[in-house]
């Protein structure tokens, strides 16, 4: 069994920044791939962030330029510091971690408020 534990989360002002970080306890091994997504009010969860084992990179357009997805494989962590915020990237940010043989894992989530 994986967990995936997000934190970093909180209030910023606008053209601020926040670092979250992502740690998984378990077997990664297996990870074919780490996920930021997002989900704003009302709104359907959408990826905000990817990076493969390969070290891949895939960006939602609305954060490229701004944010950017980063591993520590010594630590099992994934991080996504966010910079620029803007009022609409408020949401509850979660993690996920998705194995090669098809199993994903889902954190919590944290939630992110820009606002002045």
């Amino acid at each position: 069994q994986v967990q995936l534990v997000e934190s970093g989360g909180g209030l910023v002002q606008p053209g601020g920044s926040l670092r979250l970080s992502c740690a998984a306890s378990g077997s990664t091994s297996g990870i074919r791939a780490w996920g930021w997504y997002r989900q704003a009010p009302g709104k359907q969860r959408e990826l905000v962030a990817e990076i493969t084992s390969g070290s891949i990179t895939n960006y939602a357009d609305s954060v490229k330029g701004r944010f950017t997805i980063s591993r520590d494989i010594a630590k099992n962590s994934v991080y996504l510091q966010m910079n620029s915020l803007k009022p609409e990237d408020t949401a509850v940010y979660s993690c996920n971690a998705a194995y090669f043989y098809g199993t994903k894992y889902w954190g919590k989530g944290t939630l992110v408020t820009v606002s002045s």
